[in-house]
């Protein structure tokens, strides 16, 4: 299977676990599961355009992009509250222990999102020319999630990366950027969906 075919894969399986988490939930916890399965859902429409595994639409990347942003940063945190963990939350207790790095990231998503927004317009680089690759991009196996790229040396160094800067680089390495975060969140804050 080539690697387009594995990332989208990947994304299915990890939307329709989502999906089945999300049977019982209320609330708080259903709210954050819903904002999080239109990202996720956001994510899919795009990683096949990202990949070149189908045509580029700058139109939809900007849509996915707002809609990223629309859950990121400040909306996404508010979805936190102390006392929101427990099943069928997937939210593991880190979140509350480590608010600050949580809150950091939310953030972070917010200004790649806003950063592939602007940049939708930009020509996807070729994947040799990018410095993520296919699997990497979505964070390895699991919906943007399981084996992710945290705490690698170019994440890290990005993090005092602009909107404007962001706006110039080819959308797709953007892109990478948005679901190199997601991974990060995902290693680090949320449990696994059995």
């Amino acid at each position: 299977m080539k690697p387009t075919g594995i990332i989208t894969s990947a994304v299915l399986v990890g939307v329709a676990s989502a999906a089945l988490a999300h049977s019982g939930a209320t609330g708080i916890v259903k709210e954050r599961m819903d904002a999080m399965s239109a990202m996720g859902k956001a994510v899919k429409q795009v990683a096949p355009m990202m990949s070149g595994e189908t045509g580029y639409d700058a139109d939809t990347v900007r849509h996915a992009a707002e809609t990223i942003g629309m859950h990121a940063g400040d909306a996404m945190t508010r979805l936190f509250p102390d006392g929101s963990a427990g099943m069928p939350s997937v939210a593991k207790d880190a979140i509350w222990n480590d608010w600050e790095s949580f809150a950091g990231l939310a953030e972070e998503l917010h200004r790649y999102a806003e950063g592939l927004a602007l940049a939708a317009d930009n020509a996807p680089a070729s994947q040799s020319d990018t410095k993520s690759n296919t699997s990497a991009m979505m964070g390895g196996s699991d919906m943007m999630g399981a084996n992710s790229m945290m705490g690698s040396g170019d994440m890290m160094a990005d993090d005092t990366m602009g909107r404007e800067e962001l706006a110039e680089m080819p959308a797709n390495a953007v892109f990478a950027k948005v679901s190199d975060t997601c991974s990060s969140c995902h290693t680090r804050f949320r449990a696994k969906v059995k």
